[in-house]
This record gives structure tokens, C-alpha cells and sequence, in this order.
């Protein structure tokens, strides 16, 4: 099966659909049931929190210091305020995530407009 087998409208969303979501929830229902009995302090989930972490910061640096496609024509210094915004209010709000990604998206968006 692949993403040109059919001539049908509807067969790219389906597809992506499928591609995007049953790799991922394999990978989702297998911890919920694998680590539904583990202590949430045991030193093996908080190394893979720290791994999580350490990723998720990863990606944050390669949009904010290697970017492609638009976000590349914005200036370092707006996708580095933007991101160091975000961050001040995700502390500021007692570590509410949705707000932080808000505010930078705000920031980023505004600046672009701006420019």
C-alpha cells in the first residue's frame, strides 16, 4: 500500500492518517501497559524523563538555531526572543505549557509580520 494507490480524494488523508497514528499509538499503549505498576520516582523513569527532556530540547534548538523553510528568513533574534518568551511566561503561569507555546507562537507570528 502506498501513498499513490488510489485516485480517490479522500486517500492521502486516510493514508497520512494511518501512517501518522498506528506507529504511534503502538509505541503509546504499549507503555501505558508496561509501565502501569512502576514507582514514578524509580531511576529508570526518571532517566527516560530526562531523555524525553533532552530531546524535546533538541528539536527546540535545531528550529531556533538551524531553521528551514520560513522560519530560516526570520533573524536569530526574534526565534531566540520568541523562544525566551515563551519560556519567562511558561514559568511566570506555574509551568503551564499550552500558555508558554502560546506566547512564543504570538512572538514568532508577530514578528513575522512585522519584518
Amino acid at each position: 500500500m502506498f501513498y499513490n494507490s488510489f485516485e480517490v480524494w479522500w486517500w492521502p488523508f486516510l493514508f497520512i492518517l494511518i501512517a501518522g497514528v498506528v506507529p504511534t499509538s503502538v509505541w503509546r499503549w504499549a507503555g501505558v501497559f508496561l509501565v502501569g505498576n512502576l514507582d514514578e520516582t524509580s531511576e529508570w523513569l526518571v532517566f527516560i524523563r530526562c531523555i524525553a527532556t533532552g530531546l524535546v530540547a533538541a528539536v527546540i534548538a535545531q528550529f531556533v538555531f538551524n531553521p528551514t523553510g520560513t522560519l530560516a528568513e526570520l533573524p536569530l533574534w526574534l526565534r531566540l526572543g520568541a523562544a525566551f518568551g515563551g519560556f519567562g511566561v511558561f514559568l511566570v503561569t506555574g509551568r503551564k505549557v499550552i500558555v508558554g507555546v502560546v506566547v512564543a507562537e504570538v512572538l514568532l507570528l508577530t514578528g513575522f509580520w512585522l519584518t
